[in-house]
């Protein structure tokens, strides 16, 4: 059936074609069923009925779609009944608890790449996964289509090594010591990285503060074959674009199912064309892994799936009970970054993560004793020079400074209540307090943690400072960590007791 296509400005989860109920009986499509919309190009989109909101003759669909089917607004198109896709019967096959041959796991990948299947539908997927898994025969299947749904990168130079952090701990800023450390010593370390989701910063946020981040493949295959490393965000790229639709819906269900958390992550790698991957896998109330048993289980997931894909894979299980390092949020966390690499001695447990995870990548690449020579790089200043390379070349200030990052201009200090020792820190409940301020979309706004797990207190002293762009979103964070009260003091005494005396 011909009907002429229009546009509607309305964001949605999910968006849908808009059509008059006569034409619906005509095309023979009931609500929430499929139509496919023919210009240049075809799209399959879930239908909507309305005598209303749409006129008869006409199709309402996002700007986006017109462009995707290669045509203009007032355009005649062919609409027609679309059949619900093969894929979801290997959706229902997952969700008896059955394995899935590859060609079925291929399936559902391509259908959600061409928007086939329904929100709902991925939805049940990820469900499906979360509650009965995948084996490991599945996952690397699973891995190599999401890689084929997108573009890969080859490089001349090789081995290529690559390091990823699950996440889950706030503050993690390794991430550009790593690199130039690692670039300094003469491997290659081209390292994409995501955008905060749920946290409060991801690296990515961090590093677009003194440096473009949102680079093309060339651009990163270029820099990283010149400079040694690279910092890029990876949704910049078209790098295994199914991953990052399935985020989308993964997100409000809260739900990160093991297969697709593995896959996410090594078809991001697989893509760039690592030979060699470091993961680290923080650890501690609060995290992603909130157990050792737990983050042993995934080191052998991502080894053996490395060896299914024919990547060296090593893992190292790091602390993640409390932030890594005292600041939280985009300028703040560039800052403390930049300052380590300028010489600067604290906070010893950035200094001390980044060396360790790097020498463990230098080891792989065949130099003895690595975290001592990561620490030698470090403190030798080679690791700063490498990484002003690094910003330069991707179009930052070759001048930069730590300081040159500045936080919010309001701030707000939380003081302790009473004496004793640092117990506890919520991460999440940190986390929440650094979005209120404003972060990762604010810029200069975050939190600095001034005192840690161990550390005295007395009442009145200053645990943490709150910075904001904004004056309300100050004062909203500090409400909030008055009602969370993320850091947790007790004294030494712990219980008292002795017999009453009469």
């Amino acid at each position: 059936m011909k009907l002429i296509v229009n546009a509607y400005d309305v964001e949605s989860i999910e968006p849908r074609a808009i059509i008059h109920d006569r034409d619906c009986v005509e095309i023979g499509v009931k609500e929430g069923e499929r139509v496919q919309i023919c210009g240049k190009g075809q799209y399959v989109m879930i239908a909507n009925r309305s005598d209303s909101v749409v006129k008869k003759g006409c199709i309402l669909v996002p700007k986006d779609v017109i462009e995707k089917i290669g045509a203009s607004e007032g355009d005649e198109v062919s609409v027609m009944f679309s059949p619900k896709p093969e894929s979801v019967r290997g959706i229902r096959k997952k969700m008896d608890n059955q394995k899935l041959t590859k060609d079925e796991i291929n399936s559902i990948v391509v259908d959600i790449l061409e928007n086939k299947l329904s929100k709902i539908e991925i939805s049940a997927w990820l469900t499906s996964l979360y509650i009965n898994g995948m084996d490991i025969d599945e996952i690397a299947d699973f891995t190599n289509s999401m890689v084929d749904t997108g573009e890969r990168i080859q490089f001349e130079r090789t081995p290529v090594f690559d390091f990823h952090s699950v996440g889950g701990v706030p503050g993690n800023k390794v991430t550009p010591i790593v690199v130039s450390i690692v670039a300094a010593a003469g491997l290659m370390l081209p390292k994409t990285s995501s955008r905060a989701i749920s946290s409060a910063c991801g690296t990515s946020d961090f590093v677009e503060t003194f440096c473009n981040v949102e680079l093309d493949a060339d651009s990163v295959k270029r820099i990283s074959e010149e400079v040694g490393g690279v910092l890029a965000w990876g949704g910049s790229m078209n790098l295994a674009p199914v991953d990052d639709m399935v985020i989308s819906v993964e997100n409000p269900l809260g739900i990160n199912p093991r297969a697709q958390m593995l896959a996410s992550i090594m078809s991001k790698k697989l893509a760039i064309g690592a030979t060699h991957l470091l993961v680290d896998i923080p650890t501690g109330p609060g995290t992603k892994v909130p157990t050792i048993e737990m983050a042993r289980a995934y080191t052998r997931d991502f080894m053996e799936l490395g060896d299914k894909l024919g990547m060296h894979v090593e893992c190292a299980v790091t602390y993640g009970d409390q932030p890594v390092g005292s600041a939280i949020g985009p300028n703040l966390e560039a800052r403390e970054c930049i300052r380590i690499l300028e010489g600067w001695d604290h906070p010893s447990s950035v200094i001390e993560k980044a060396c360790e995870l790097a020498g463990i990548i230098l080891e792989m690449g065949g130099i003895p004793n690595g975290t001592e020579e990561a620490e030698r790089i470090l403190k030798s200043g080679e690791a700063l020079k490498k990484f002003k390379e690094i910003v330069v070349a991707q179009g930052g200030d070759p001048n930069l400074k730590a300081d040159d990052l500045k936080p919010g201009k309001y701030k707000l200090e939380i003081l302790s209540t009473s004496s004793g020792y640092v117990h506890t820190i919520d991460n999440k409940d940190l986390v929440q307090i650094a979005r209120a301020a404003g972060a990762p979309g604010d810029k200069g706004a975050g939190l600095l943690i001034l005192k840690k797990k161990g550390q005295r207190v007395e009442k009145g002293d200053v645990i943490m400072e709150i910075y904001a762009d904004v004056e309300s979103k100050c004062q909203r964070a500090k409400d909030m960590s008055i009602r969370l009260q993320p850091i947790d003091i007790e004294g030494m005494l712990i219980e008292k007791a002795g017999k009453a005396i009469r």
